[in-house]
């Protein structure tokens, strides 16, 4: 197979490309990146050694100006059309941006530059927005530049890794492209618990929470039952399944676990309290990498505020790979042809 290019859009820290990468190896290379987040380019610069410096407002970007390629990867923002946001979709508004709408830009630098393939990821809640409405303007948009358009809710927990994720993955072909075999990849019957992906002890007495800490959680949650909600911190089994890990402040309290393995009861940032006798804890960034099939000798050096953001809002490369596997099965047989005006 020829080597093919391809571009990494809203690149977060590069999980897509690493799925990528990962199944195509040799015959796929990076020419474009764009990602806006400064903390977010400084993780993936650490992990992909780019001779070009990674681009960033995407809207500003000139879609002449972006290297001919083959393969778009775009994991466009998902905050517009999550279950856990506001859900304001095509009209939501981040510091004078409207994230919902910024798929269209994806559209635009496709529509100039005709690749073979578009891979997309985004929340579950894309598609239920509006009513399934929005997720259909987005399915046209495609259609309309001489794509065909696939379309599957996969979970990362059927997929090697013990994280309970439903995202929504777009796959589109270019129309002269015989796609008619494509076939999203099936569930793989894999055993995989929080058990596996636990850091070796001890684990740093700053993750283990204070008893102050774990005593408000307690409290806040008991409110929320009275009123029959199910807000609050959970605690799940090392034999279990972690929930969907997100960017904000209760991803963390939402996969709370209890480690009783020897850990030092100092501690080494400053608390309210002491830390808690029942060896409540949050897991480590490098956990949460795990979670999402990111191998270990991917380099976490930023702040674990930094990072526990980046890997909630990142993709499980686990299913990336698959997926990717399916794409290279159509794509192989066709040539590399000058298909471009």
């Amino acid at each position: 197979m020829s080597k093919l290019k391809s571009i990494d859009l809203f690149a977060g820290i590069g999980g897509i490309r690493l799925g990528f990468d990962k199944v195509f190896k040799e015959n796929i290379e990076t020419v474009f990146v764009s990602e806006w987040d400064k903390y977010a380019q400084k993780t993936y610069s650490l992990n992909f050694n780019d001779t070009f410096g990674i681009a960033g407002d995407i809207t500003k970007i000139r879609e002449n100006t972006i290297p001919q390629f083959d393969i778009c990867l775009a994991g466009f923002p998902c905050q517009a059309f999550s279950l856990a946001g506001k859900r304001k979709g095509f009209q939501d508004d981040y510091k004078g941006l409207c994230r919902g709408t910024l798929f269209q830009d994806v559209v635009r630098i496709c529509e100039y530059h005709q690749p073979k393939v578009i891979f997309c990821e985004n929340v579950k809640g894309l598609t239920l927005h509006d009513r399934g409405r929005t997720f259909k303007v987005i399915e046209k948009a495609f259609e309309q530049i001489g794509y065909t358009v696939y379309s599957k809710i996969l979970n990362s927990k059927n997929f090697g890794v013990p994280q309970n994720r439903e995202r929504i993955y777009i796959v589109c072909f270019r129309n002269d492209i015989d796609s008619s075999s494509f076939c999203f990849p099936e569930a793989k019957d894999t055993e995989t618990c929080i058990r596996d992906i636990l850091d070796d002890a001890p684990i740093s007495s700053k993750y283990y929470l204070s008893d102050v800490y774990l005593e408000t959680l307690r409290k806040h949650k008991a409110r929320h039952e009275l009123k029959g909600n199910g807000f609050g911190y959970e605690i799940r089994s090392l034999d279990g399944m972690a929930g969907a890990i997100v960017c904000g402040g209760m991803g963390r309290e939402r996969n709370l676990i209890v480690d009783h393995r020897k850990h030092s009861m100092v501690p080494v940032t400053h608390i309210k309290g002491e830390i808690n006798k029942e060896d409540v804890r949050k897991m480590t960034p490098r956990e949460w990498a795990r979670l999402q099939g990111f191998p270990d000798t991917y380099k976490l050096e930023l702040s674990d505020t930094h990072l526990y953001k980046q890997l909630g809002n990142s993709v499980t490369v686990n299913v990336i790979e698959a997926i990717a596997k399916q794409i290279r099965i159509v794509i192989e047989k066709e040539p590399l042809n000058d298909y471009r005006k």
